[in-house]
């Protein structure tokens, strides 16, 4: 046998994400329904409406399921509920901020001085966090890991969020 590609592969990514909020965002209309409900509280109608506007023409009985999925899994929840002449009316939010966009083909070159200045900053602050995720048992290494990337995560959208807000 002959090989004929071989290359080596580099790790430039870490995705930190659960089976389940993976599994409730395969689908489109879901993954879409997470980006509506950012920064707004909808009903299941205000979500079909708002769906039907990107090009997602679905009944109200499958929102509804979408919504339950999503539950589920963590990504949405009950902002608000409201009765009005006897009848009830959830509205739902998230606190998860999808960022659904293609990396651009030169984004290495036009970005590695960047990225490499970043990183010598944030090695920095990870000699501080390490110790503090470090935990026993096998998989350790990546579950300390795994710490390291949602503390880093949520503080970038802490900041993030904050900028936005101004």
């Amino acid at each position: 046998m002959s090989t004929l590609l071989e290359k080596q592969i580099k790790v430039n990514r870490i995705v930190t994400t659960s089976i389940e909020h993976a599994r409730a965002i395969e689908d489109p209309a879901r993954a879409k329904i997470v980006e509506i409900l950012y920064r707004q509280a909808l009903s299941a109608d205000q979500i079909s409406t708002a769906l039907k506007k990107t090009g997602y023409k679905k009944a109200l009985t499958t929102v509804r399921h979408h919504l339950e999925i999503l539950k589920e899994s963590g990504l949405v929840e009950i902002a608000r509920i409201e009765e009005s002449r006897g009848a009830i009316t959830k509205y739902y939010s998230t606190s998860t901020k999808l960022l659904d966009f293609q990396t651009p083909e030169d984004f290495d070159s036009t970005y590695s001085k960047v990225i490499n200045n970043t990183s010598t900053k944030i090695e920095k602050i990870l000699k501080g966090l390490t110790p503090k995720t470090k935990s026993k048992g096998k998989k350790s290494e990546d579950y300390s890991q795994y710490l390291v990337m949602e503390i880093m995560n949520r503080a970038m959208t802490n900041v993030l969020e904050k900028s936005h807000n101004k």
